[in-house]
This record gives C-alpha cells, structure tokens and sequence, in this order.
C-alpha cells in the first residue's frame, strides 16, 4: 500500500481596500473600498514522524495570520507585488510568502464571502 497522502487547511481573516484605477471604467471598483476577506491555506503531504503529522496545525496558524495582519487595514494597492490588487494576486501574495516554510503548500484561496467571490491557486 503507498503511503497516504493528506490536506490541512487554516483560515484567517483581514479587512483591506482597494481599487482598479486601470480597470474598466464606470465600474464601481474603480472607486477605493473595502473588503472583508477570508483566506485559507491548505498544506498536502504525508504524515511526517515523530508526531505523524503533515505540518504544526498551530505554526501554519501562526504564518497564514501573520501574512493576512500584513494586509490588516491597509490599502492593497499600496503593498509591493499588490499594485493591481486582484483575487489572483492575493492569492499569490499568500503562496509567496508561506511556502518558504511549508513546501508542502498545495493551496491558497482568497474570498470575500459578503459578496460571494473567491479564488482557488493550486500549487
């Protein structure tokens, strides 16, 4: 039997603003505003020894929440890497940063769940 593979996912939350000054015009969000967005984070992998787990659940907590209080009250655009600040490149944002510490990173999505948008990145 090969060795079974698993996926753990955290979520953390951040509120932002944002605008598309080069998106279409007469489109509201061409105009600064707010979100509340939620992200998650999913690492995938077998479970390692001694615990036999996949990652520390408390350490990916620990970085998905450090990543999103980066954003915390922020303007996005504003953030290098987030000058078109786009469900896409938030997803990235979070890849970037996170993987570094957990290679296993398989997952990323962003949504804002009071206007029912999201964005998967498979990794």
């Amino acid at each position: 039997m090969s060795q079974p593979t698993f996926e753990i996912t955290k979520a953390a939350t951040f509120d932002a603003a944002h605008h598309f000054p080069q998106g279409p015009e007469h489109r509201p969000y061409s105009n600064l505003h707010g979100h509340s967005f939620k992200v998650e984070a999913t690492v995938r992998g077998p479970a390692q020894e001694p615990v036999g787990w996949v990652a520390d659940l408390a350490d990916l907590d620990a970085a998905l929440k450090a990543v999103a209080a980066q954003l915390d009250h922020g303007l996005l655009n504003e953030k290098p890497g987030l000058e078109r600040p786009t469900l896409e490149h938030i997803c990235l944002y979070f890849a970037e940063r996170l993987t570094p510490t957990f290679p296993g990173l398989s997952r990323i999505v962003v949504s804002r769940p009071t206007i029912g948008e999201s964005c998967a990145l498979s990794l």
